[in-house]
């Protein structure tokens, strides 16, 4: 494998077999590791969110992410449907380091664009701020707790 083809693919999440393998990313990721509760890591966004899902050549997930956008959207980041919310961006422990959570960001933004947004929030865990600064995010706003782990909102203009 050559350093600028990467042993895995983003795709969008369109077959039930990729969302379910995203929800169990997610899964792994947030209610396992970092003991956020199973009954909040599942929302209501998820049925009208772009769930991105990178996967190895083989097929098996590696991570995750999505894209609210619209109304969804709107809610999260206080009203402007032009502005995006990339959000659930997860990692298997066994992929990080490999760039697959970068790819994801990027595949966020790229559907993001597709669908004519301006911008793109999220909320970090603080811990995650410089991995999102590296790809142009900027904080704004005070610390505060979401399921229980301190977060920072961020922006990236597209």
């Amino acid at each position: 494998m050559s350093p600028s083809s990467p042993a895995y693919v983003v795709r969008e999440a369109r077959e039930s077999a990729d969302r379910e393998a995203c929800f169990a990313v997610r899964k792994e990721v947030f209610v396992a590791e970092q003991g956020v509760p199973e009954d909040i890591e599942y929302d209501a966004y998820d049925a009208g969110a772009v769930h991105l899902l990178a996967v190895r050549e083989d097929g098996v997930p590696l991570g995750t992410g999505r894209l609210l956008h619209g109304e969804a959207a709107a809610a999260k980041n206080g009203g402007d449907a032009s502005v995006g919310a990339l959000g659930r961006l997860a990692v298997l422990r066994e992929a990080r380091g490999l760039g697959v959570g970068a790819a994801l960001v990027r595949a966020v933004e790229d559907a993001a664009r597709a669908r004519g947004l301006t911008a793109v929030d999220l909320h970090a865990q603080t811990h995650a701020l410089g991995f999102y600064e590296r790809l142009g995010y900027t904080a704004y706003g005070p610390e505060f707790p979401d399921a229980g782990l301190p977060h920072r909102a961020m922006r990236r203009v597209l």
